[in-house]
C-alpha cells in the first residue's frame, strides 16, 4: 500500500524517533509500504518520519541508480534502530533532494564512509561499513530520525533564498505525482 509522504513543516519530521521493539507482522507490512511508497515516488531512501511514523526505520535501495561500472555497488536495505558507531573519510559536497521537500535541491556537506550497527528485515543485528553514494544516502535518511532535514545542512543564505519554495510547500502548494500529507 502507498502511503501519503509528509511534507515539510509537517511535526512529524521533527521528532526524534522511538526505536522498534520487536519484528511483527504489523511491523513488516509497514515495511512493506515504506518500499511501495518509495518506489511509487522514485526515491532511492525513505525513513519512517516520511510517512507519519515516529519510529527508527528507514529503507535504502541505490541498486536502482548504480551503473554496472560504478566502482560503488548500491544496496537495496531497511535499517531498523540504527547507530552510528563512525563517520570518516573525506567530506564533500553533493546534491541532495527528498520527498518530503519536493523541487528542492541543494549541496550538502557530508562525510564518504559511514559505520552503522542496526537491525535487519529478519531483526538480525548486523554491523557494516558503507561508502559514497550509499553513505550519503543512509546518512540522509538517518538525519530524518532524528528530526534533521536536508535543508538544515545547508549554507544559510542558500536556505534564505529557499524560504519562499519552502514556505509553499509547508502550504500545499506543490505538485508532486505521489500522495502527500500537509500541516
Amino acid at each position: 500500500m502507498k502511503l501519503p509522504i509528509y511534507a515539510y513543516g509537517h511535526p512529524v519530521l521533527k521528532k526524534v524517533g522511538k526505536p522498534v521493539e520487536t519484528m511483527d507482522d504489523s511491523l513488516k507490512a509497514f515495511i512493506n509500504d515504506m518500499w511501495d511508497t518509495m518506489y511509487h515516488a522514485s526515491g532511492v531512501g525513505l525513513a519512517a518520519p516520511q510517512v507519519g511514523a515516529s519510529k527508527r526505520i528507514f529503507v535504502v535501495d541505490t541498486v536502482q541508480i548504480m551503473d554496472d561500472d560504478e566502482k560503488d555497488k548500491g544496496i537495496k536495505q531497511v535499517f531498523i534502530n540504527p547507530e552510528k558507531l563512525e563517520e570518516s573519510g573525506t567530506e564533500y559536497a553533493y546534491e541532495e533532494g527528498c520527498l518530503s521537500i519536493p523541487d528542492i535541491r541543494a549541496d550538502v556537506h557530508r562525510q564518504q564512509r559511514i559505520k552503522l550497527s542496526y537491525l535487519d528485515e529478519n531483526f538480525e543485528e548486523q554491523t557494516a561499513v558503507f561508502e559514497g553514494l550509499n553513505a550519503r544516502v543512509i546518512q540522509h535518511e538517518y538525519d530524518h530520525l532524528d528530526g534533521v532535514l536536508f535543508v538544515e545542512r545547508i549554507n544559510p543564505l542558500k536556505r534564505n533564498i529557499l524560504r519562499r519554495k519552502l514556505d509553499k510547500i509547508r502550504k500545499g502548494k506543490v505538485k508532486v505525482d505521489y500522495p502527500m500529507e500537509f500541516v
